[in-house]
This record gives structure tokens, C-alpha cells and sequence, in this order.
């Protein structure tokens, strides 16, 4: 994703914007798109750091195991029934401002359904049951499903990414890198219909913003989701 978080439940002293100024990132733009989950949001996978606790994390990242690849799976089958409701949701109130995001929402809710199935089928009795969920006016409104849709997407990108070294068994690196190219075109395919390739748009919304993807680690995206409020 870039991945988002709430700024003013994190960044009460300004901390954050000043380390995205840092990082290279305007404090215009960091302020700018205040769509998701109904409050504020930062852009930038790579200040997520403190936020996260350890404790929430439970993937190792310092040593293979078969447990571990299970973690692994379960890790991603959460955040695939996150997806898989969110676009379900959406399909069924429809807060699409033209056929194609219509048509996007439609073939991804399948895709999702279809990877949480694989999952579900690949853990047996070890996968955790889904959770239930609360998508707020992301699913009802329009501009917030396009932004929530785009975050969601590159979240999954850089989730599947940052889990690759920490896998053992090659059968589950095939199914994760099958799972992760087809999030990848999810991510370029709503950048697309965000207008990302639109004549002076700035480079980091385009459909393929960069010429590496940074991945993201379990504790981020937990931290992520967290703030979101949509995991109940």
C-alpha cells in the first residue's frame, strides 16, 4: 500500500508529518485525502515503526518452520476475509460512481472470495474463523470506496511481499506469489480508475508508482488494520 493510518489518533504532536517531511513526503499531501474509515489518514508504510506492539505479532522472522507457515496462512486468510467482505458489501450497496468501478468491485469480490476458499482449503481445521467486520460508509460512499479500495490493495501487495522470507515449504511460497500477482493487478487496477493515469498526476498515484514495492511487516499491517476499526 502505502499503508494508512489515523493521524490524529497517532500524530497529536505532529511527529509523524514531520518525520513524512523526512522521508521526502509533502505536508500537503499527507493531509490531503482524509477518506478512510471515516478520519484522517497518513500515507506511508515506512512510519508505522513505533506504532505497532510486539505483541501483536505472531510470524517469526528468525526462523523457519512448518507452525510458522501456518501462522503465515492464517495471517493472510485474515486479511483475505477482510477484503472478501468489504468488496462483498460494496457489491451489494453499490456506492459506484461509474460501470467500471461497478465492474472492478465485482470481479475482485470473486478473486477474494476465491483466495479465502484456497485458504481456508489449504489450513484445514488450523484456519481461523472470520471475523466480523464494520466497513462504515466505505461501502456506501462512493469517493471513500475508491480511496478504501486503493489502500486495501496495496496493503494486501505489501502484506504478501513482507511474509516471502519468512516461508519454509515451497508448496506455500507458490500459493503466496500466486495470491500476490493477481493483488498486484487489484492495486494497479483501482490506481487506473482513481484516475492515477491521468496527464500531470503525481507519480506516487499512478498504476506502477515505483520501480521497487517496499513490504510491509505483520506488526504494520496489524497496526494498519487496527486503526481502521474495521475488524470487529
Amino acid at each position: 500500500m502505502t499503508d494508512l493510518i489515523k493521524l490524529e489518533v497517532v500524530d497529536a504532536d505532529g511527529a509523524v508529518r514531520e518525520a513524512a517531511e523526512a522521508a521526502g513526503l509533502d505536508r500537503r499531501d499527507v493531509l490531503r485525502r482524509g477518506v478512510v474509515g471515516g478520519g484522517s489518514f497518513l500515507a506511508a508504510g515506512v512510519l508505522f515503526s513505533g506504532i505497532a506492539s510486539p505483541a501483536m505479532a505472531a510470524i517469526s522472522t528468525k526462523s523457519k518452520s512448518k507452525k510458522n507457515d501456518v501462522r503465515i496462512l492464517n495471517y493472510a486468510l485474515t486479511l483475505e476475509y477482510l477484503e472478501a467482505e468489504f468488496y462483498a458489501q460494496a457489491v451489494r450497496n453499490k456506492p459506484f460512481e461509474s460501470k467500471q468501478y461497478e465492474e472492478f468491485a465485482a470481479v475482485v469480490a470473486e478473486h477474494e472470495a476465491a483466495h479465502v476458499a484456497f485458504i481456508k482449503k489449504a489450513l484445514g481445521s488450523a484456519a481461523v474463523k472470520k471475523p466480523s467486520f464494520d466497513f462504515g460508509d466505505t461501502v456506501t460512499n462512493p469517493d471513500k470506496f475508491a480511496a478504501t479500495a486503493q489502500v486495501l490493495e496495496d496493503t494486501g501487495v505489501a502484506a504478501y511481499a513482507g511474509q516471502g522470507p519468512n516461508i519454509l515449504q515451497r508448496k506455500v511460497v507458490q500459493a503466496a506469489l500466486s495470491v500476490h500477482s493477481v493483488e498486484a493487478r487489484h492495486a494497479a487496477w483501482i490506481r487506473l480508475l482513481n484516475l492515477g493515469a491521468s496527464a500531470g498526476k503525481p507519480r506516487k498515484d499512478q498504476p506502477a508508482p515505483r520501480s521497487f514495492d517496499t513490504a510491509l511487516s505483520e506488526k504494520a499491517v496489524l497496526a494498519a488494520v487496527k486503526q481502521t476499526g474495521f475488524i470487529q
